[in-house]
């Protein structure tokens, strides 16, 4: 399916011939995603086990035994694949922006801010529930700030696009 956009004023298209998109290089999304998804479990690991007590407390409270559910062995798991899965779409969506921003760690933190803008909207509504205290929130909104940050600048430090045969 083709489309036409020569109807349109020129303003609004991005890309109206296909030799003006830049192709992306796939095997280096997934790299810089594994390598953002490193990034991002080792900063889970660190802040989960540093607020552990603090998260626990206040998941019980919500619920009784909540914490103990969220801590079993396949739950870590599901925990540490969706870490590397976000790093992947981190990347991915660096490499989207990146014709338009420009390589770097400019583009790098647009992306962080989009993803963490999403997840305070996700985790919103926790703390709507009860299920965390408005200062838990705003303690884990900053560590998820930091933590994208980071895994979006290493994750873009290993992207490049593809560069064509001449």
């Amino acid at each position: 399916m083709s489309c036409r956009c020569d109807n349109f004023p020129a303003r609004f298209v991005i890309f109206s011939q296909r030799g003006d998109r830049m192709a992306m290089n796939i095997k280096k999304v997934v790299i810089g995603g594994i390598v953002a998804g490193v990034v991002l479990n080792a900063v889970d690991f660190i802040s989960n086990y540093a607020l552990a007590a603090r998260m626990n407390a206040e998941t019980d409270a919500f619920k009784p035994g909540l914490s103990a559910q969220m801590s079993t062995t396949s739950s870590m798991v599901s925990y540490i694949i969706m870490d590397f899965a976000m790093g992947v779409a981190l990347i991915w969506t660096y490499a989207a922006i990146r014709p338009r921003f420009g390589p770097g760690p400019r583009t790098a933190v647009f992306t962080a801010l989009l993803f963490w803008l999403l997840a305070l909207i996700f985790y919103a509504g926790y703390r709507q529930m009860g299920m965390m205290s408005p200062g838990l929130w705003w303690t884990l909104a900053f560590i998820g700030l930091v933590n994208f940050l980071l895994a979006s600048w290493a994750g873009a430090k290993v992207y490049s696009e593809e560069t064509p045969g001449v």
